[in-house]
């Protein structure tokens, strides 16, 4: 029997190779991680490689209760690898290896069923660096479900034909504020307040909501011609790695919950600074510490 699914994320799953150690990850896997701690029934849809890394992820989608019946397995591309370091503390910087199992996704019928049937589908622009996995995602933005574009800039993989692809297609879209900047400087945007760089995304792409991170500033949440905003706080931070995903899913709660936008917005921004006082972007915690946590 075909498990319901509130959201689907697509895109790249691997591991990244920190200093310390290798670490689960990609933004998918992050956000499906963090929905499902939130109790939204999320899945993956990815590909790994016939490995060892491959199957310890695998394993680890088991025992995170994350729903990975559409993960697949490439015979001749290797598990996604990203050689990440830190500097000033705790910035990170990534090498992303290329080529990579999840570079050839495919859109399976019974997967393209199941994200019809789903509330949200969660898809990143680094994901559609390879011709392959951008025809697949493709496929599944001509489906009938909520879309949300997580724009993930990684040079040398930005081209701008395939970024306006995406972003036309989404119904709501999330950047942070250099990304905001870039997308202006690609399509010939505008270099005014971060409302009118807002609108010019909303207006030249019929966007109904963005989504702006600004770190330690908060967050602001253009809904149509709403602004809502939310003050962010300092906190004692091991490493930023995964915070603006699992920001991301907290949102997104919220969102497929009804809830009203500043509540969103705070219980958002309390996630990513949780999590970024924890190591790694999927650390073992319980709803009831992030709960309690006060940012």
């Amino acid at each position: 029997m075909k498990a319901h699914l509130q959201v689907v994320c697509f895109g790249e799953v691997l591991w990244d190779i920190l200093p310390d150690g290798p670490q689960p990850g990609g933004a998918p896997l992050n956000v499906a991680y963090h929905l499902n701690k939130l109790g939204i029934a999320s899945g993956i849809i990815s590909r790994i490689g016939r490995d060892e890394n491959g199957t310890l992820l695998q394993q680890l989608m088991h025992k995170w209760k994350i729903n990975h019946q559409f993960l697949q397995v490439d015979e001749t591309y290797p598990t996604g690898e990203v050689q990440a370091s830190l500097s000033n503390g705790n910035e990170v910087g990534y090498q992303i290896v290329f080529p990579a199992a999840w570079d050839f996704i495919e859109a399976h019928t019974a997967a393209l069923e199941q994200v019809a049937s789903a509330g949200y589908f969660i898809y990143g622009s680094l994901a559609s660096r390879n011709e392959a996995t951008q025809h697949s995602v493709q496929r599944f933005l001509e489906l009938d479900v909520f879309r949300v574009l997580d724009i993930n800039l990684r040079y040398p993989f930005v081209k701008r034909s395939i970024l306006h692809d995406l972003i036309t297609k989404a119904d709501m879209v999330k950047l942070n504020e250099a990304e905001l900047d870039v997308v202006q400087t690609v399509f010939g945007g505008n270099y005014g307040t971060e409302r009118d760089k807002v609108e010019f995304i909303q207006d030249k792409f019929h966007i109904p909501e963005v989504l702006i991170t600004k770190g330690e500033a908060g967050a602001a949440y253009y809904k149509g011609e709403e602004r809502f905003y939310h003050y962010g706080s300092a906190v004692e931070v091991k490493d930023t790695i995964g915070s603006g995903d699992s920001f991301l899913a907290a949102f997104i709660a919220g969102h497929a919950r009804g809830k009203h936008p500043h509540e969103i917005l705070k219980n958002a921004i309390t996630m990513g600074a949780f999590i970024a006082t924890q190591k790694g972007a999927c650390p073992d915690y319980r709803l009831e510490e992030y709960l309690r946590f006060d940012a």
